[in-house]
C-alpha cells in the first residue's frame, strides 16, 4: 500500500483508539520503519494528475518483528502500573475537597470514554469480527472496573464535617444532614 491508503485503513480501523500510533504521524514512522528495515519501498506509481505515491511492502524482517511483538503481547500478563496509585499515596497533604475534586474530574472522564466506547461499539458491531468484538469487549470492561474503582475510592474519602460528601454509587453530592 502507499501511505494514502494505509492511512486511510488506519482512519477506518480507528487505529488510535487501540494504539498509541497517531494517523498524522504516519509518513515520519514509514519512514523509520524502512530506515530500521522491516518495511520497504517497492515502486512509485502516479494515477492521473495525483501526485506520485510510494507503495511500500513488509520485509522478511518486518514479518518477524510483527511476529515477536505479537507473540511477546499475547505471552505477557503484567499489569501496567498506574499512575494515579502512587499520587494517591502521596497525596496526603492535599486537602480533601481538592482531592475529592480530582477524582471526581477523573471519574467523570472515565464515565464519559465509557460512554464514547460504548457507543462507538454499538455502530462497529455489525462490522466487527469475533476477535474485533472481544477487543471491543476487552476495552468496556477496562473501563467499567476504572469507573468502579474511583466511585469507591470518592466513597472512601473522608467528608469533612458539615460539607457535602459524594455518594459512591451514583457520584451524586449529598449532605451530612446537618
Amino acid at each position: 500500500m502507499h501511505g494514502h491508503q494505509i492511512r486511510q485503513t488506519a482512519q477506518t480501523d480507528r487505529t488510535e483508539l487501540w494504539t498509541d500510533i497517531k494517523v498524522g504521524s504516519l509518513y515520519g514512522a514509514l519512514h523509520r520503519m524502512a530506515a530500521e528495515g522491516v518495511i520497504e519501498e517497492i515502486r512509485t506509481e502516479q494515477e492521473g494528475n495525483l501526485p506520485a505515491r510510494t507503495i511500500y511492502g513488509i520485509t522478511d524482517d518486518g514479518r518477524l518483528e510483527l511476529a515477536s511483538l505479537r507473540d511477546a503481547a499475547l505471552r505477557d500478563t503484567r499489569l501496567a502500573t498506574d499512575p494515579v496509585d502512587l499520587a494517591l499515596q502521596l497525596s496526603q497533604d492535599v486537602p480533601t475537597p481538592v482531592l475529592t475534586a480530582a477524582v471526581r474530574d477523573r471519574l467523570g472522564a472515565l464515565a464519559a470514554e465509557l460512554a464514547r466506547w460504548a457507543r462507538l461499539r454499538e455502530v462497529a458491531t455489525p462490522h466487527l469480527t469475533t476477535l474485533e468484538a472481544l477487543g471491543f469487549d476487552h476495552t468496556l470492561m477496562r473501563l467499567e472496573t476504572e469507573v468502579a474503582w474511583h466511585e469507591k475510592l470518592l466513597a472512601a474519602l473522608p467528608v469533612p464535617e458539615g460539607a457535602a460528601g459524594v455518594d459512591g454509587a451514583t457520584g451524586a453530592e449529598v449532605s451530612d444532614g446537618a
